[in-house]
């Protein structure tokens, strides 16, 4: 069990850094879905399989969503289609491939082995984390909740283009039309 948790750490601590030294915005999100799910493999090791499960469904429903703010905020027509093509080539995909292996022999040792047992004092039921996260720390989870959405309305502002009125199509009107 301490060599599975070793692996996925060294996978993480891996792809993190890559995350924070690659130059490629596209390659970097790519190591760190990685990383997420070497976090929730870890999670899981130490006996906690239902944050694990929200480390997937969470970050990864949140990479998604920055995904799609980067290729918002960085389009900008046919020359960048050529160059997102560029960026996705099949090098780029080794390394997270690599390492993505590695995580999933790792999970099939765990679900195949059945004679395993998680290192764990206490079990944390669902419901458990529902109170706790609404109860003494809802604060936190309220300001968490409007940073969220800060960055969502700032990621809306640097990707439109136009004016107040017009967004993509305001950009091509001519001064004075429409007012």
């Amino acid at each position: 069990m301490n060599v599975m948790f070793y692996v996925a750490a060294v996978v993480a601590v891996a792809c993190t850094v890559r995350v924070v030294t690659h130059v490629n915005g596209v390659h970097a999100l790519l190591y760190f879905v990685v990383s997420l799910f070497a976090v929730a493999t870890i999670f899981y090791l130490i006996g906690a399989p239902f944050v694990a499960a929200l480390e997937l469904i969470v970050y990864a429903g949140a990479i998604m969503v920055l995904f799609i703010f980067v290729v918002m905020l960085l389009n900008r027509g046919p020359q960048s289609v050529a160059q997102e093509r560029s960026w996705l080539n099949p090098r780029a995909w080794v390394g997270p491939t690599a390492l993505s292996l590695v995580l999933a022999v790792e999970v099939g040792i765990l679900l195949f082995a059945g004679d395993l047992e998680l290192e764990t004092q206490t079990r944390v039921a669902p419901k458990e984390v529902g109170i706790t996260l609404l109860g003494p720390y809802l604060l936190a989870v309220e300001i968490a909740s409007m940073l969220l959405l800060a960055g969502l309305v700032g990621a809306y502002h640097l990707g439109r283009e136009g004016g107040r009125e017009g967004g993509r199509e305001g950009a091509h009107r001519e001064p004075g039309a429409g007012r």
